[in-house]
């Protein structure tokens, strides 16, 4: 058994400064959009387009970006999206267009593909299996800060420095990660000879992207609307035929195989489950703080944090639960610490004070952090050294669909509870149709409006309600599942421990 790299530890460190700037720009444009509007004169459609380009080229990359990484060695497609990221994020802070800015933005999805799976792929290569959760946990946290981060740091410089400096913050930590990347992480064979599955890359891309963009717009717009229920099935489609197109390619982008293991179907589900659940308390979580507590951008950043604390706690818990009771106890625990959590935050009401709501939001980063990194590793176990990168790419893909399907999932009921809820008796018909659009919307009416704006906070209340519900749902459905198909351990712990070369069970 080869003896892991005695400079694994400082490889997790470079690794973490390359994924936290991933973490933040996933909510800093949040916070720049309204100035964007104004100073781009950017339309709706284009503050759209500022996001929705970067999250399809990322959708469409992490599986071509995984291969390309099993074929030439991680490090330097590490070093290469990292310096892609650096270069888009500058030509993001100097656009004058809101077309320059979408092509920035979608190359910014480029560098963001080759960071993603590539970092964790090399995790399962530095790391035995009883290290690899903890490495993953703290990966997983890293991500996860940079989250509530965005709002924090693209407010405060909103509010000091013009626009394009909320992009040019990725800059400090892309220009430390290419270094340390290039200097503590080891060169990690690649495979040159092997074979590239054009048609399976093309399927799946467009796949995959169509189905992101499907899933954006349902919740945009309605599950019912045309230009989401389309590229929906259309995307569903063109996943279909991957998956046929797998069985008789020579060299297929994923194996098969891979779909036989417990470890990583079940593995990868129950991430995507708890990805889902994130995402979606990272969707509506932002708006109650604004809508019902009036809270600026800094201050609904600084709000998210005991998520990301509860995160980081339960990944320290979980690691010496694991060691005692398994990944399987552990994972199925998580699961419903996340399901306690959305109950108590379903008895949220417009005038609690932000001392209950750290209270049940650190219960459900508590929960997360029990659940996602085991589940990952579980997954991470079932590869081989030669496939990680695809393995990875593939699971990295699964997570993003499940998160996106988590904003639009949540987001929809969360606007049917809200807009049956809120009481715009007495309003002009536009003004009435602008306070059922959204909370926002209806904060923003209730300024000439006062009485107006205790209907508004007490309807969002009562959609989030209902969308918490459906998110303990899903924390049950989590429960089930673990326990009855994750195996305890990773398979190549098992495959250690034993001599065989089987599926752990």
């Amino acid at each position: 058994m080869t003896a892991p790299d005695p400079r694994r530890w400082w490889a997790l460190g470079a690794l973490v400064f390359a994924v936290l700037a991933f973490g933040l720009d996933v909510t800093v444009l949040n916070v720049a959009l309204p100035t964007l509007a104004v100073d781009l004169h950017a339309t709706t459609s284009e503050l759209q387009w500022f996001a929705n380009s970067y999250t399809l080229v990322l959708a469409a990359g992490l599986l071509p970006a995984g291969l390309l990484g099993d074929r030439f060695g991680p490090k330097r497609l590490l070093v290469a999206g990292l310096v892609v990221f650096g270069v888009a994020s500058v030509a993001c802070a100097y656009a004058g267009t809101p077309e320059l800015l979408i092509a920035a933005r979608a190359l910014l999805g480029v560098g963001g593909a080759l960071l993603v799976p590539l970092s964790m792929s090399v995790l399962t290569v530095l790391f035995p299996g009883e290290e690899r959760a903890r490495a993953i946990g703290v990966w997983s946290a890293a991500i996860a800060l940079g989250i509530p981060l965005g709002p924090v740091v693209g407010g405060w410089l909103l509010d000091n420095f013009w626009w394009g400096s909320v992009f040019l913050v990725n800059v400090p930590f892309v220009v430390v990660g290419v270094v340390a990347v290039a200097f503590l992480v080891p060169n990690l064979p690649g495979r040159p000879g092997q074979g590239i599955d054009v048609v399976g890359i093309a399927l799946s891309s467009a796949g995959l992207v169509a189905l992101t963009y499907g899933l954006t717009e349902a919740g945009e717009r309605g599950w019912g609307a045309a230009v989401a229920l389309v590229p929906l099935l259309g995307g569903g489609v063109l996943l279909v035929a991957f998956a046929l197109w797998l069985r008789r390619a020579a060299h297929p982008l994923v194996d098969r195989a891979l779909f036989r293991s417990r470890g990583f179907t079940w593995g990868a589900v129950l991430a995507t489950l708890a990805s889902f659940a994130l995402m979606g308390a990272m969707f509506v979580l932002p708006q109650l703080f604004q809508a019902v507590n009036g809270a600026g951008a800094l201050g609904t950043g600084l709000r998210l944090l005991p998520i990301v604390g509860g995160l980081l706690a339960g990944v320290q818990v979980a690691e010496r639960l694991r060691n005692r009771f398994g990944a399987k106890v552990v994972v199925a625990t998580g699961f419903a610490i996340m399901a306690v959590g959305g109950v108590l935050g379903t008895t949220t009401g417009a005038t609690d004070g932000y001392g209950f709501i750290a209270a049940w939001i650190t219960v459900l980063g508590l929960g997360l952090g029990f659940a996602l990194p085991p589940a990952m590793d579980i997954a991470m176990g079932s590869l081989d050294t030669e496939r990680s990168g695809v393995g990875s790419g593939l699971l990295q893909a699964m997570r993003q669909v499940g998160g996106t399907l988590g904003v639009a999932v949540l987001g929809t009921v969360l606007n049917a509870g809200y807009t049956s809820a809120v009481d715009v008796t007495g309003l002009p018909p536009a003004a009435a149709d602008a306070v059922r659009d959204s909370a926002a919307a209806g904060v923003q009416a209730a300024r000439d409006l006062p009485g107006l704006l205790g209907s508004v906070r007490e309807a969002f209340v009562t959609g989030m309600s209902a969308t918490l519900w459906v998110s303990v749902a899903f924390a049950v459905a989590g429960v089930v599942l673990t326990l009855r198909f994750l195996p305890r351990r990773p398979e190549d712990v098992v495959r250690a421990e034993s001599g065989h070369d089987y599926v752990a069970s």
